[in-house]
């Protein structure tokens, strides 16, 4: 009910109107739409408290998929999407921009929604990168969708398969947003059975699971990156979506790996910063080694917020020669935030915490667009982040 509560408190009074009267909710007591929206939201909600069980099963569906959309990643996601931004800039919110493009553009949604799963998978376990052709067309023509459809489910052997194929675009560090086309497809697994309550008694029901896949290519670079459960199913995918969409067979070669070296750590560091990106200083606040000779072992080094010296500071106060820091060990992980000055009229600065484990975990995949920019940006500029 959380999930409701936030989305009528937050939605315009005359998109909620919108979306309660085209869907034909039974809302009882009847609400006044005509009534100041600061009046509308009480009664709003008694009258969903007062939903049928189907009523209310149906309005949650929606609420859940259009709140996941209205956070600044899901935001970001639909202005990927849009052609017409300036559509979307004339909402007063990002609560209503996810609520109108879900009821007047629903392809469009789905499409920023897979779009959001592709890039929040992206460098995680479910990923991989692959070298195509660079500036090649991709095929949309229906001849060649129902080809690469065909061979995903003799492949697959799914009785069937469904493949939404879109254009977006992807902020990149260098400031330039990259042009992607994106191929997700959804296809059906093997019978499955899951435990269902019927008429009150537990039961087993029979379904076929769906399986979700994304590929994107871009055009500009060549590459092609694939998010897929299975590592070889997303070899196999790329396999097929190079061969049918750009007629072209593939080659298997990776695009270059992110690996984290942070040596540099391991001496006091300036991070040095452009003016313009409003950053305020950076403090690590943990190091973890491990004996360059050994196995086992671990050390923590761990700078708390209250504490006046940096990390360096500390060790070298804490161990003096025998600082694991001055040779013998190997940094493993690190832990440090970004800090930005306030903004006009905000009395506290923003911060971004990232944390680094070798030889290629980081949670920056984790952080909105604005802000992975930004970490991109700056983890190779400090040698943190090398491709190999």
């Amino acid at each position: 009910m959380a999930a409701v509560a936030t989305f009528i408190r937050h939605t315009p009074k005359a998109a909620l109107q919108s979306y309660f009267e085209r869907e034909a909710f039974q809302l009882d007591p009847p609400v006044n739409w005509a009534a100041p929206e600061a009046e509308v939201i009480k009664p709003l909600l008694r009258a969903v408290d007062q939903m049928s069980d189907l009523e209310h099963d149906r309005l949650i569906t929606v609420v859940d998929r259009v709140g996941a959309m209205s956070d600044e990643v899901g935001e970001a996601a639909i202005y990927n999407v849009t052609g017409n931004r300036a559509w979307l800039d004339a909402m007063a919110n990002a609560h209503e921009r996810a609520l109108q493009t879900f009821l007047n553009y629903p392809e469009r949604f789905r499409h920023a929604e897979e779009g959001r799963f592709s890039d929040e998978r992206r460098r995680s376990r479910m990923w991989d990168g692959f070298m195509g052709p660079v500036g090649q067309a991709l095929k949309r023509d229906q001849v060649s969708v129902d080809a690469f459809k065909a061979e995903v489910q003799a492949h697959f052997r799914s009785p069937h398969v469904h493949v939404d194929i879109f254009d977006r675009y992807r902020p990149s560090f260098e400031g330039e947003d990259r042009h992607l086309i994106q191929a997700t497809v959804y296809r059906e697994g093997r019978p499955d059975d899951f435990l269902e309550f019927v008429a009150g008694t537990l039961d087993r029901r029979p379904r076929r699971p769906v399986f979700e896949a994304a590929m994107t290519y871009e055009p500009a670079s060549g590459i092609i990156e694939v998010v897929a459960q299975d590592r070889h199913s997303r070899v196999d995918l790329v396999r097929l979506f190079a061969r049918n969409l750009l007629a072209k067979e593939f080659k298997q070669d990776r695009v270059p790996v992110r690996h984290f070296n942070l040596d540099v750590l391991a001496q006091p560091f300036s991070f040095p910063t452009d003016l313009a990106d409003n950053i305020d200083s950076v403090r690590v606040n943990l190091l973890r080694l491990k004996p360059i000779d050994g196995a086992g072992e671990r050390v923590t080094l761990e700078a708390m917020r209250e504490l006046k010296m940096t990390i360096w500071e500390m060790a070298a106060q804490r161990f003096g020669d025998n600082n694991p820091l001055l040779g013998g060990w190997t940094i493993t992980q690190v832990r440090f935030t970004i800090c930005f000055k306030p903004e006009a009229g905000a009395s506290r600065g923003k911060t971004l915490p990232l944390t680094i484990t070798k030889p290629h975990g980081c949670d920056l995949k984790d952080c909105i667009e604005r802000e992975r920019k930004i970490g991109e940006k700056y983890l190779r500029r400090w040698g943190l982040q090398q491709d190999i």
